[in-house]
């Protein structure tokens, strides 16, 4: 995640690589938090999102960002991974919705808080 900065000044939805999977995603700095929306994510399993998330989190933590916002937009997929929800609920996602109704999993990590899972 050595170009966070530069996926950050894009700001716009951006395509990149984990493993096999080929990731959709769009990444905004507001003040201190890092706001992260992952889009779609193909030809990956269910090891994709905790991976990405281990490398966002030491990369936040690298520009001592203050938090993280995840949105992820997996509720209304064509092809449902059976699986991620119990992979989203174990990394303490919640579902939420937007202004239109849409429901997405949700989650804000202090970066003080990922510093004590790690040590732990």
């Amino acid at each position: 995640m050595a170009d966070l900065d530069a996926f950050v000044l894009v700001d716009a939805p951006i395509v990149f690589t984990v493993g096999k999977a080929d990731v959709l995603a769009e990444f905004a700095l507001v003040e201190a938090t890092l706001h992260v929306t992952i889009a779609v994510v193909e030809k990956g399993g269910e090891g994709v999102l905790p991976q990405l998330v281990r490398v966002v989190e030491r990369a936040a933590l690298d520009r001592r960002l203050a938090a993280i916002e995840w949105s992820i937009l997996a509720r209304n997929c064509a092809i449902p991974n059976p699986k991620l929800q119990s992979v989203l609920e174990r990394l303490g996602f919640e579902v939420r919705s937007d202004s239109g109704g849409s429901e997405f999993y949700w989650l804000r990590v202090s970066t003080n808080k990922t510093l004590s899972h790690s040590r732990g």
